[in-house]
């Protein structure tokens, strides 16, 4: 008998999608919360939104305003959030109403980002796209001063200078971010504390900060021959260092401990540990942070406004003279009279985001991807090692 009546409740379909006989106190309680979206809930929300746009309109046709205004949507989004919930809690109770607004909340939020993310992209890509594709790829090579001709123009000592000042903070940046993350991982001191803290405080630092800061140390007493493309790579390299250690400290922290417990009980010291285990292990995830720290940098405007002081002309040289990059060439050349010249900043412009986005797009394929396959040096240790023991075994 007692068989029996387990293999009863072992074999008792869930119904409606409620937890079983077998679940948990807290399962049971848990509401029921299907993926797919049921006709009822389709209607229910096609019924509210329909309700509250014929309620809205009215009582603004009676009060006198306009309908084309910000606030009509704003109040039709309102109420029909409101009929909603009220809808679904009569229907099916306080739990679920909590459920179907959280849904509708996270959805909508979504939605409103991604359509003005999407409308910024648009907008640059209609109006910067036919200017770097109308006589590709010149646009790419040709400085702003419009050479012999003076008719053909293009931002290549933009990208020149962008590509040089990027790379020089990214090699000063990326190491001391990487270091300074282990250290905070590793340790646990009050002086690792003040650091985390101080690198929090300049994630939420806002970029112009940085700029006024060079200029007041290094450019304003210096004068003319302040600005150039290190000075604006040195303040990029500010910006650079807080977005990638907090990044890498994230990645650094979710590696296993017993990976460490295991080399440290191998008799391995701390610094064998670190370089040998913990940062191959999470070598994805810092090549992560640090492509997210360069697109970060890439396109700020505010620190190379106030130091590299922008140009004409190609300088291949970032240690002297004035240099010219797209977030500069951009805040230049839109604020021109002419409409070639605002083209051009709007083919700057076309070629800085596809430039940020190449690069997250990157950073969010190698953040997906597993850690990948062994090094080939290894390879190449495994198979000199498997050739000798032929030898070895051929001479027997």
């Amino acid at each position: 008998m007692a068989n029996l009546v387990a293999d009863q409740v072992n074999t008792t379909p869930e119904l409606n999608g409620s937890p079983g006989l077998n679940a948990t106190p807290v399962e049971r309680d848990r509401p029921s919360r299907t993926r797919r979206v049921s006709r009822d809930g389709v209607v229910d929300s096609i019924g509210s939104v329909a309700a509250a746009f014929a309620l809205v309109w009215l009582v603004f046709n009676v009060a006198g305003v306009s309908v084309a205004e910000f606030g009509f949507f704003f109040c039709w989004a309102v109420v029909s959030y409101a009929i909603y919930g009220i809808l679904v809690w009569r229907r099916n109770g306080v739990l679920i109403m909590k459920d179907r607004l959280a849904t509708v909340s996270i959805w909508t939020g979504a939605i409103i980002a991604l359509a003005a993310l999407a409308a910024v992209i648009f907008y640059v890509v209609v109006k910067g796209g036919p200017v770097v594709f109308a006589h590709f790829p010149r646009f790419l090579v040709l400085d702003t001063s419009g050479g012999k001709s003076g008719t053909e123009f293009g931002v290549g000592q933009s990208i020149v200078g962008t590509v040089e000042q990027v790379l020089i903070a990214t090699v000063i940046s990326v190491p001391i971010a990487f270091m300074t993350a282990t250290y905070l991982v590793q340790s646990r001191s009050i002086l690792a504390r003040l650091v985390r803290n101080v690198v929090d405080a300049m994630t939420g630092t806002p970029s112009i900060i940085a700029g006024l800061f060079m200029f007041i140390i290094w450019v304003r007493p210096h004068g003319v021959n302040g600005k150039s493309g290190f000075i604006a790579a040195l303040t990029l390299s500010i910006m650079m260092l807080p977005v990638t250690c907090r990044a890498a400290l994230e990645v650094i922290r979710i590696v296993p401990g017993g990976l460490r417990e295991a080399a440290h009980a191998l008799g391995a010291p701390e610094r064998r540990v670190v370089l040998r285990v913990v940062l191959p292990t999470a070598r994805v995830g810092l090549i992560t942070a640090a492509l997210l720290g360069i697109a970060r940098t890439a396109g700020e405007t505010a620190e190379v406004l106030f130091t590299a002081g922008g140009n004409a002309h190609y300088n291949w040289n970032p240690f002297h003279g004035w240099q010219d990059d797209l977030p500069l060439r951009v805040f230049e050349q839109v604020f021109q009279p002419s409409k070639e010249a605002i083209s051009i900043g709007w083919g700057a412009a076309f070629v800085l985001m596809a430039l940020v986005l190449f690069l997250f797009t990157l950073a969010r394929l190698l953040g997906s991807s597993r850690s990948g396959r062994p090094r080939r040096r290894l390879w190449f240790r495994r198979r000199t090692r498997s050739s000798s023991e032929l030898v070895v075994s051929s001479s027997d």
